[in-house]
């Protein structure tokens, strides 16, 4: 897998990749690998909190057939990849789109190891243009159309 560029939301990267991280995700990163070790992210889609990027110690949340690996993110400083899983269900909906894991002040999920921080993990999104979707392997969604006549 490509590593992770630091970008600036919604801004491309230079290589296809589905999931980068901005400058302070990275710091941020790098610091809560001192405090609890390896990471892992996991993107369930869910209401509230679950619909923001949460955080664990690699391992501590189990995934299955029900999740699909986007990314290892490579991060400066951090001696391990760090993985970045979601829910099947919510990648059916977010296939083709590009993520960008950022950080803003304010408490998300006490689950999530960022939480005592005073900051919380966001998303940031858009559409993959058409040639990272080709580069990617997407096909182009099919769009409905009007029959003629």
């Amino acid at each position: 897998m490509t590593p992770p560029e630091t970008v600036a939301p919604g801004e491309p990267s230079a290589s296809p990749s589905r999931v980068d991280l901005t400058g302070e995700a990275a710091d941020l990163l790098r610091r809560l690998t001192g405090i609890h070790g390896p990471l892992m992210f996991h993107q369930s889609g869910g209401c509230c909190d679950g619909s923001s990027p949460m955080c664990f110690p690699a391992g501590d949340f189990i995934t299955s057939e029900a999740d699909v690996l986007l990314a290892d993110l490579v991060v400066d400083g951090v001696p391990a990849p760090i993985a970045f899983w979601m829910s099947v269900s919510q990648y059916g909906y977010w296939k083709h789109t590009h993520l960008t894991v950022d950080v803003v002040k304010g408490r998300g999920s006490g689950f999530s190891v960022e939480a005592p921080e005073g900051v919380r993990f966001l998303i940031r999104s858009r559409l993959f243009s058409d040639e990272e979707s080709a580069a990617l392997g997407l096909a182009a969604p099919k769009v409905g159309q009007v029959p003629p006549g």
